[in-house]
């Protein structure tokens, strides 16, 4: 039997889902402790909607260690705002109502003066200047992304000026990852056990690993949500939150695993929507380390999968085989030929590789980094082992798997990665120069180009640039890119003016119930 017949396809709905002091908040709903789901389906009256993710909420500090994990981000948003916003491939106001580019290095916004903390204070532009110097200064993922940043000036309550050691194209994109908080309570202790933000909810309570409750922000600039609340509680169990979703338990849940997309579509009261997603399995080579700083060995490694074969066997449509190192949905995507699955010229590939009598190596990936993550690298071993390519399994703790990973003491490592915020940048500039040494890779080509996308403002250049980024990186297998996961959205029909965001970080402001 192959790698990829018998799956076990029960574990895919267990994995699926694609990576505080403040004022005294008034009790939200009676009742509705960490844990709790409600009574009856969903028909708005006074309970919260109740939206559950695979993932837990461990951390509301929106510049530390968890801040662009998507459980934190998607906390994140609803809690907090930031000076612009994506749609789409748009960037649009959000607490600046508009913004100038006086020179390449300086930036000027002009904030919206009706925005109020969840506390009744207001934000200004020293918020901002606080917010942005404590993200830069962060140890966090984000650091990267502002590496570039020189000085943050508040000249007056309304205006932010924002300069550049170098020219930061991505600056837009970067900006809505950036949460605002009180320059007034950061550094406060307890601060992110009941955080003050903006956004258009405020904590409730926060139980980290189980359950967040917010309430709608009255005073929202943007204007008041219509729900009584939102609960986002942490179910990893993808069978329970499907049947608490079919038992009106649970009101949102994504995303649907492919086993239970047909069973859903016939169940009253339940509704399906889905779109491409930003989240992908990668597997990459370790492209410091022999056999594989030969480009010749990792092209036969390519030669020997079939990938659409193993994507549509393990995820049927939850998933497409990928023809570029980023989703599709991603701006700066630019689709590849894919390689052509050939055994027999891996072989000789291999041969000509000076590795005529096989390699030994391994691959490390840990349990739950993504949806049959075990059942993925078991089929790439086995197409493997055909061409005489043996590969250790190393299924490891995810904490081990981060020491060794950054360290690079691996020869081929399997793990999910998320694009989110919609932008190339976030990926190939952050992770293929040769300065940050992801994979032991290095490219003079590519890091002028990365770094001449990174530094125009100019959009349609930034793609042609990131198009040719993608060439290099897929021309040079560094790695294997098998499949971009579908964001899939269950609800009940009682939810309206949900919209489903690619990123797994959907808005709730706009969200209704009927009565």
């Amino acid at each position: 039997m192959t790698a990829t017949e018998g799956v076990d396809r029960r574990r895919f709905l267990a994995l699926l889902g694609a990576g505080v002091a403040g004022a005294s908040l008034p009790t939200l709903v009676s009742g509705c402790a960490p844990g709790g789901s409600g009574t009856g389906p969903a028909s708005g009256g006074n309970r919260p909607l109740s939206a559950a993710f695979y993932q837990a909420i461990n951390d509301l500090d929106p510049h530390g260690a968890s801040a662009v994990d998507e459980a934190s981000l998607l906390a994140n948003r609803q809690i907090y705002d930031t000076l612009v916003a994506r749609d789409g491939d748009k960037t649009v106001p959000g607490l600046a109502t508009s913004w100038r580019q006086p020179d390449e290095k300086t930036w000027e916004f002009t904030l919206r003066d009706d925005v109020t903390f969840h506390d009744g204070t207001k934000l200004t532009s020293a918020d901002v200047k606080a917010s942005l110097e404590r993200l830069a200064a962060s140890d966090g993922p984000q650091k990267p992304l502002w590496a570039a940043l020189d000085t943050v000036e508040a000249p007056d309550p309304r205006t932010v000026k924002i300069t550049t050691k170098d020219p930061v194209g991505t600056l837009l994109v970067n900006l809505t990852l950036a949460f605002i908080l009180p320059a007034a309570q950061l550094g406060k202790a307890g601060f992110f056990r009941r955080p003050v933000g903006s956004g258009p909810f405020a904590v409730e309570s926060f139980t980290p690993s189980s359950q967040l409750l917010l309430r709608p922000a009255a005073r929202y600039w943007g204007g008041a949500s219509k729900l009584s609340g939102l609960r986002l509680p942490y179910i990893p169990e993808a069978s329970t939150r499907m049947t608490s979703l079919q038992n009106g338990e649970v009101d949102v849940t994504w995303i649907i695993p492919p086993d239970e997309l047909k069973r859903l579509s016939g169940v009253n009261g339940v509704r399906v929507e889905s779109k491409p997603g930003v989240n992908y399995f990668l597997a990459w080579f370790n492209c410091g380390r022999k056999p594989f700083s030969d480009v010749r060995v990792r092209r036969a490694l390519h030669h020997a999968l079939d990938v659409k074969s193993i994507v549509s066997n393990l995820y049927g449509d939850a998933a497409t085989a990928m023809d570029a190192p980023i989703p599709s949905a991603v701006f700066g995507h630019a689709g590849q030929q894919p390689y052509e699955y050939d055994p027999d010229l891996a072989r000789r590939e291999l041969a000509e590789a000076g590795h005529s009598s096989g390699i030994r190596t391994s691959m490390m990936w840990f349990k739950d980094t993504g949806p049959l993550a075990t059942e993925l690298a078991q089929s790439i071993i086995s197409a493997w082992a055909e061409v005489g390519v043996t590969v250790e399994p190393q299924q490891i703790e995810k904490a081990a798997w981060i020491k060794r990973l950054t360290a690079l003491d691996w020869d081929i490592e399997l793990q999910v990665n998320t694009v989110t915020t919609g932008d190339a940048d976030y990926t190939l500039g952050r992770l293929y120069t040769s300065d940050a040494n992801r994979m032991g890779y290095s490219s003079k080509e590519l890091d002028g180009i990365l770094a001449e996308a990174r530094s125009t403002s100019d959009q349609d250049r930034r793609e042609s640039l990131y198009g040719r980024a993608c060439e290099i990186i897929w021309r040079d297998a560094v790695g294997v890119f098998p499949a971009a996961l579908s964001s899939t959205y269950g609800l009940r029909s009682t939810v309206q003016g949900f919209v489903p965001a690619a990123n797994s970080q959907p808005a709730f402001r706009t969200v209704s119930t009927a009565q």
